[in-house]
């Protein structure tokens, strides 16, 4: 248990960038102090430019912890795999189902490749999923709501992940930065991480979808395991002999080159 208030401050900068967001009550309750001393520490800690306070808690404000790709460098790298794997991951949907797309270029992929199905319910936390959905105008589209981070056109935080964990949908399907055998699934931006498992939860079947380039890498914070997973959709990048470590979930589909 942190003694000094250095200590304890460190405490609560390795807690936020741990889960992505904390709230200044379980802080309290996890290091014995009362919500006065949090605020203070977060106070502290908020000018060192080392969290950013909100909501009754704080994200992580490390630019390795908060910075991504921005989008329109995304969308260009490795499009026809994307493509690719969007059109198998659409294939899993039955008209008429609930899904939940999470943000990224080739989570934006199985957004596109849905323009054949009818009736689907689709719940986004990316903002350029929404608008390639609503382009189609054949389903019914809900944002999350949350924070923005706008280089990548993601909502996140606690009001995004809170509207997730009072869902059940029929399908997810996330992204990943990292996929490897030992540490499962990988982001690099932590405070994306409690949304991304609420979506794990909130849903019947769960699927990853990244390209063969995310392979083989750990980003730095774990979202689960591949057991967690009904699908890890890929393209056929990833070498034979290396396949058969991510198990019987994996699915590797061709890409026309």
């Amino acid at each position: 248990m942190p003694q000094t208030p250095a200590e304890r401050r460190q405490a609560i900068l390795d807690q936020v960038r741990g889960s992505g967001y904390v709230r200044a009550v379980d802080l309290s309750s996890a290091l014995h102090v009362d919500s006065s001393t949090i605020r203070r520490d977060m106070e502290r800690l908020e000018r060192a430019g080392l969290i950013r306070r909100m909501h009754g808690g704080a994200l992580p404000a490390d630019p390795a912890d908060t910075i991504d790709t921005p989008w329109e460098v995304r969308r260009s790298q490795h499009l026809a795999e994307k493509t690719a794997i969007g059109e198998a991951a659409a294939a899993l949907v039955e008209d008429g189902q609930t899904v939940l797309i999470d943000n990224g270029s080739t989570a934006h992929q199985v957004a596109a490749a849905l323009s054949d199905h009818r009736g689907l319910t689709v719940v986004t936390n990316d903002l350029m999923v929404a608008l390639c959905l609503r382009s189609q105008g054949v389903h019914q589209v809900h944002v999350t709501g949350g924070l923005l981070l706008d280089t990548v056109f993601t909502l996140v935080g606690p009001i995004a992940t809170q509207a997730v964990e009072s869902m059940h949908v029929d399908w997810a399907f996330l992204g990943a930065e990292g996929v490897e055998p030992e540490a499962g699934i990988t982001n690099i931006n932590v405070v994306e991480i409690p949304l991304k498992r609420a979506m794990l939860a909130a849903a019947q079947n769960a699927a990853v979808v990244a390209d063969s380039s995310k392979f083989g890498r750990r980003s730095l914070a774990t979202v689960c395991t591949l057991d967690d997973l009904d699908a890890v959709i890929t393209d056929d990048g990833v070498p034979l002999e290396d396949r058969g470590a991510y198990g019987a979930t994996l699915r590797c589909v061709p890409v026309a080159r």
